[in-house]
């Protein structure tokens, strides 16, 4: 049994994974998801914010990923008024903040290991 777990497996919502890491890279990982929640970490974005601050994901894969951290309880989705054009605005949940101290230490991570081994670059 491994230390991270307390049985063979975990379970989330119905779903089963070997240990804690996997259900933990099944709701941040991959390319983008993390980003997005570093981006909302210290306020509240509109969909628009978000597209300008992370020009290099498409507006597909950015909706998709903001739909599956919604669902995953990691981002709220709170639409303001009733014709269009509405105002939408996401924002980390309580479980979603849950995560900042990871996201910090990621940021830090990174940082150091551009100033040991690359270049910060101004474009």
């Amino acid at each position: 049994m491994k230390t991270e777990c307390l049985g063979d497996y975990v379970k989330l919502k119905g779903k089963s994974y070997p240990c804690t890491v996997s259900l933990t890279m099944d709701l941040v990982g991959g390319k983008w998801k993390a980003v997005i929640l570093y981006h909302l970490k210290d306020e509240p974005k509109r969909y628009s914010e978000l597209c300008k601050e992370i020009p290099s994901v498409t507006e597909m894969t950015l909706s998709l990923q903001l739909k599956q951290l919604e669902k995953d309880g990691l981002v709220s989705r709170k639409v303001y008024g009733k014709k269009p054009p509405v105002k939408v605005v996401y924002s980390l949940t309580d479980f979603g903040k849950s995560f900042v101290p990871v996201l910090e230490s990621i940021t830090a991570w990174g940082n150091q290991t551009v100033i040991e081994r690359g270049e910060f670059m101004t474009i």
